[in-house]
């Protein structure tokens, strides 16, 4: 019998990757007990709910569900029993302000017919591009799978044999101009990146794999929202007697010495032998954590790294519904000026980019039979101080919601039955995310890999991270791969058996 048996696991934070962890760590003979400050799992992969609409919170797209898949079937569980999934064509529809626009589709003719209706010379990329970002993710596969906990992990086989892919000075739009000479199509290609909350100018080419995920794999709605996902796995979790305290804040953690002995919350105390922490990493350290105790991650350390862009947002209530693709992205005339604006210059900008999701086109769990749901998205600069919210966000509201018409969201204000706003004030105030970054720390080169907090947490003992502050970064089957590399890193601590399993590569394939 393992030693894990009689080991008790507290998991501050029940996000999806908090809950996968949690899955994981029973499953392998942990007493295990997540415990949330919010009164609904998931973190920012939970819904608002509001009368007889359902909008998710934060993440809409679900990509490449085979990692979740695999964490699945090692606690005997079937994602495709658990979770009703539809697999979208078109994926999304790109327009640009400068011209132009792509119904994105799995369909490899397809999407060359959408590329060459406004760039005929580029159609043949297509194929070269997901050709090569094929061998791309075989070659990288390994890297994201493997912990990284100091310099010997860099100098491994795998990425050594990797690094001639890696191209660390080349940005994703860059990279993708072997490809496509049209900037709009290249920009169809690398806005992915704003997944993890970076600009394409700046985010490093081996991300380039996001847009080559989507078409290879899909891009996937849960019914019931990606909050779905998060609820699933806390039944999961209940279901293998794993304990969920719900609308319990934690407000510190127990040390002895730097070794974590347990946590105390609003409602007592709990004792443990291993912590997991599932929240917001700079939110986490710098309010649970005496800055004494940490020599990597300090208070001002944390406060000089680089951190993503924040999102503003407004979920509406409609009547009625529109003839729009479940998912549309507008990217500015002058996308590379307006990133500028949100990265360097931490100011709003006059023409934003912005997202919309049309899921009742998809989805009728979401709104009355006669209703829809909106979710509206603009990327803006964290909060640095720069922008006082209070008095901006109605006007930039206003703003955003007359450029949705470009999008063809016409005659929107008096259809709309219920409204919210969130700020990226209201993201670090009410939901603890650490200047409002709502994608944790930037994935810049200088922060990823062993730069970036390590799962088995550097500065501390007993301790692990999951979640998108922690390697190998942020979006949702980034995460589950997180919960999977920290569960395995506690269970060889504490001499728990890890199953065997295939690759990432071998399962995509």
């Amino acid at each position: 019998m393992s030693s894990a048996k009689s080991k008790s696991v507290i998991i501050i934070g029940a996000g999806p990757g908090g809950l996968a962890s949690a899955i994981l760590l029973a499953n392998r003979g942990f007493r295990v007990r997540v415990i949330e400050r919010m009164p609904v799992v998931g973190g920012r992969t939970s819904s608002l709910t509001e009368g007889p609409y359902t909008f998710d919170l934060g993440p809409t797209f679900f990509l490449y569900p085979q990692v979740l898949q695999k964490i699945l079937a090692e606690v005997g569980r079937d994602l495709h029993q658990e979770l009703d999934l539809k697999r979208l064509d078109p994926q999304y529809r790109i327009m640009f302000g400068e011209g132009g626009s792509i119904d994105a589709t799995p369909d490899p003719a397809g999407m060359r017919q959408q590329i060459a209706k406004i760039a005929p010379e580029d159609a043949d990329g297509f194929e070269r591009f997901m050709a090569e970002n094929r061998r791309k993710l075989a070659t990288f596969a390994p890297v994201l799978e493997s912990p990284f906990s100091g310099w010997g992990d860099l100098l491994n086989r795998r990425l050594l044999d990797a690094l001639p892919q890696l191209n660390p000075h080349q940005s994703v739009d860059s990279y993708l101009r072997k490809f496509f000479k049209d900037p709009r199509i290249r920009l169809a290609f690398c806005f992915q990146s704003k997944y993890l909350g970076m600009s394409p100018f700046r985010c490093p080419s081996l991300f380039s794999i996001l847009s080559f995920l989507e078409y290879e794999h899909g891009v996937f709605h849960p019914i019931g929202g990606c909050a779905a996902i998060s609820q699933a796995l806390a039944r999961i979790a209940r279901e293998m007697g794993v304990e969920i305290n719900l609308g319990e804040p934690v407000k510190s953690i127990r040390f002895e010495g730097k070794q974590a002995t347990g946590v105390v919350t609003s409602e007592g105390s709990y004792a443990c032998d291993a912590l997991v922490i599932n929240a917001d990493f700079a939110r986490a350290m710098t309010s649970l954590v005496p800055d004494q105790l940490r020599r990597k991650w300090t208070d001002k350390k944390i406060a000089s790294k680089k951190f993503s862009c924040s999102t503003f947002m407004i979920y509406l209530g409609i009547e009625g519904k529109y003839d729009i693709p479940h998912h549309t992205i507008f990217i500015s005339e002058n996308y590379e000026e307006n990133l500028a604006e949100i990265d360097r210059h931490h100011v709003l900008s006059k023409h934003p980019s912005f997202y919309v999701q049309n899921a009742s086109v998809t989805d009728p769990t979401l709104a009355p039979s006669d209703g829809s749901t909106l979710y509206i998205l603009a990327p803006v600069t964290h909060d640095t101080g720069s922008i006082d919210w209070k008095t901006q966000a109605k006007p930039f509201r206003d703003m955003l919601m007359k450029r949705l018409e470009l999008a063809g969201y016409h005659g929107l204000e008096e259809r709309i039955r219920f409204e919210r706003v969130i700020t990226p004030t209201d993201w670090d105030s009410q939901y603890n995310i650490y200047r409002g970054a709502t994608f944790n720390l930037a994935h810049s080169l200088d922060q990823m890999l062993h730069f970036r907090p390590r799962n088995r947490f550097e500065d501390l003992e007993g301790v692990y991270l999951v979640g998108g502050g922690t390697h190998p970064g942020s979006g949702l089957p980034v995460i589950f791969e997180s919960a999977r590399i920290t569960a395995d890193l506690m269970s060889s601590d504490f001499g728990a058996s890890i199953p065997a399993r295939a690759s990432l590569q071998t399962v995509a394939a």
